[in-house]
């Protein structure tokens, strides 16, 4: 008799996948009542399941992927419901032979619609707008109120040319914004002619944005990518936007940039320390703040729900995992 794998799913996601799921293995799963589960929780669960669905909140660290092959069955594969995944030791998984991967491509257009609304709401200063309707303090136009600053025409400085920021490049056009880009490998001409895109050096964008906007991956190498040297660097009037990492932004540095007005203002879907949030922040009327709900439609995170499960049901067959992060892993 075979035995079927066993599979822990960290959070409860969308009702369709599950189905999915236990047609090749044996599903336990958070509930949608639960709390998110502390590091103490995922390695009291983790061990003798073979295949593990985690998002971006979990740290699979090397302690965690130790107890999860120290006992049987051991942990397969690790699908991120994501498409970053700076949440795992991938390092450490690779050694270890366990596969990670994540689900690339269908949160792109969603995240930039509401980078580009953030960018928006960030300018336009609509939540400052709307608090101040709530509050019962609008008692009629006047020519000064709630000025905030143009888009359309504006200077887009996107950092990160990956999915999200052209895609985030596309809405721009649309709004005929002049858009300059900073990547670590130069795009094809051909590229940059499609998208309207200007390469950039790192501090000439910073120096020429109205609006500087983070569409790259976190990693060593690019924690606190925006500290206060580079915040000195946009125009007084500038705006920063994130939906990418938190920790690319060192918001103590921002804090200080938006208090002595280096730059004019932020929109932040995401936090260097999430969930909390640096306590300044929170009481700034130029500052947006969203709960990292980039990719948080219905549709979207059904998406990537399903892309999880096919990177496992693939490992279940036999067959090699759609969107592996780490492929050196099956050599």
């Amino acid at each position: 008799m075979t035995v079927r794998p066993t599979i822990l799913v960290t959070q409860r996601i969308a009702d369709v996948a599950y189905p999915r799921l236990e047609q090749v293995g044996i599903v336990e799963s958070a509930t949608a009542e639960e709390s998110i589960w502390s590091h103490a929780e995922l390695l009291r669960r983790g061990p003798s399941h073979t295949y593990l669905l985690s998002t971006p909140v979990d740290s699979i660290d090397e302690a965690f992927l130790k107890a999860c092959i120290a006992q049987q069955p051991a942990l397969q594969l690790v699908a991120n419901m994501a498409v970053g995944y700076n949440n795992i030791d991938v390092a450490a998984a690779t050694r270890l032979g366990i596969i990670i991967t994540n689900t690339p491509g269908v949160l792109s257009d969603t995240t930039a619609d509401l980078a580009f609304g953030l960018l928006l709401a960030t300018a336009r200063r609509m939540g400052e707008a709307e608090r101040f309707l709530r509050a019962g303090r609008f008692v009629g136009i006047r020519p000064q109120l709630l000025c905030g600053a143009d888009v359309h025409h504006a200077t887009l400085g996107i950092i990160g040319a990956g999915r999200i920021g052209l895609t985030m490049a596309r809405r721009a056009s649309g709004f005929d914004m002049k858009i300059l880009y900073y990547n670590r490998q130069r795009l094809a001409q051909e590229q940059e002619q499609l998208y309207h895109l200007t390469y950039t050096p790192f501090q000439e964008l910073l120096q020429q944005a109205d609006f500087v906007s983070l569409h790259l991956p976190y990693s060593a190498t690019s924690h606190h990518l925006i500290g206060e040297q580079q915040l000195a660097l946009m125009k007084p009037t500038g705006i920063l936007i994130n939906t990418a990492r938190g920790p690319l932004v060192d918001e103590k540095a921002l804090v200080k940039a938006l208090k002595q007005g280096v730059i004019a203002g932020a929109g932040l879907d995401v936090f260097e320390h999430e969930p909390a949030v640096e306590p300044d922040l929170l009481a700034m009327e130029n500052v947006v703040l969203l709960p990292h709900v980039g990719s948080a439609t219905q549709e979207t995170r059904t998406r990537m729900a399903l892309m999880a499960c096919d990177n496992i049901i693939a490992h279940t067959q036999g067959e090699r995992p759609p969107n592996i992060v780490n492929p050196e892993v099956l050599i």
